[in-house]
């Protein structure tokens, strides 16, 4: 797998991108798991297909970028190849000195987002502390590790010496960023509405904030044509009370990603199984 990843960082993006779109459209074809599982989640968020069909490509293309994410710009920096809009809310966030919570869903090239904050707004003394899990294949964690080891970002592992690790970098003042999207372990959520169905939700993204006090933030990664590069929009974020219940804080995570959702439904991972049932849950305790 390392030497795949090695040889694909040396194409252009242009290329590595029409290959995932192939590769994307590829799977839908081959897989009616996956298949009626993105046409189910379209419509219960009641995109227009029109809409959402490009996200069939789109899938492809953010596995393909991967290698000249992680391989080829590692040490060089991204150049005509990244826009900003909204950066200044970072700035402004940082320069508060009170720890900054960046949410993104599994929208768009959301791998771009902490490598540019770490370009552009954060020091190795000072960086930007990212939630992650790491691969199941052995080959493809240590491409990932390498990868994510640059000036100005840090990992912390989707574990509770992670979340500790999380919350110090939030009490320096610093930022972290997770993804609320993804479906917790049982006991490490809450159920709340998604797009008007109850998915199981993590509690750290609100948990991180009502417990420090720290600025918030919404951030995605829009994938430009014809291998242009990225735009990172920065938005503001909901304020989350801190004496909101952890049911009521997730609705509010879970709305503010919607939100994102609907700006470029074309660049969302519709495939993804929002609705399962977390590990070791009794499947009778899930609400209808």
């Amino acid at each position: 797998m390392g030497w795949l990843f090695r040889l694909l960082s040396r194409w252009p993006l242009a290329l590595l991108h029409g290959l995932g779109a192939g590769l994307g459209w590829l799977v839908y074809a081959a897989s009616p798991t996956y298949r009626r599982r993105f046409q189910a989640n379209v419509a219960q968020a009641g995109v227009p297909w029109g809409r959402a069909r490009p996200a069939i490509a789109a899938a492809g293309r953010m596995a393909a970028e991967l290698p000249w994410l992680w391989i080829a710009r590692k040490g060089r920096p991204f150049g005509g190849r990244l826009r900003w809009d909204g950066g200044e809310l970072i700035e402004a966030a940082l320069a508060g000195k009170r720890g900054l919570v960046l949410l993104t869903p599994h929208l768009g090239c959301f791998e771009i987002c902490a490598q540019a904050i770490a370009e552009r707004f954060t020091t190795p003394e000072a960086p930007i502390t990212v939630l992650y899990r790491p691969a199941r294949q052995a080959a493809l964690r240590e491409v990932m590790a390498g990868s994510r080891e640059r000036p100005g970002l840090a990992t912390a592992p989707a574990s509770l010496a992670g979340v500790r690790q999380m919350i110090r970098a939030l009490r320096r003042g610093e930022a972290v960023g997770l993804l609320p999207d993804q479906v917790p372990p049982d006991g490490l959520g809450v159920w709340a509405p998604f797009f008007g169905r109850p998915a199981y939700t993590m509690t750290l993204a609100a948990r991180l904030v009502q417990q420090t006090g720290a600025a918030l933030l919404l951030i995605w990664g829009e994938r430009l044509p014809r291998g242009q590069g990225f735009t990172v929009h920065v938005l503001p974020a909901p304020e989350i009370p801190a004496a909101a219940s952890a049911e009521d804080a997730a609705a509010l995570v879970n709305a503010a990603m919607e939100g994102l959702i609907r700006r470029a439904p074309g660049q969302y991972l519709w495939g993804y199984h929002r609705y399962k049932q977390p590990r070791g849950l009794d499947i009778g305790a899930a609400p209808e």
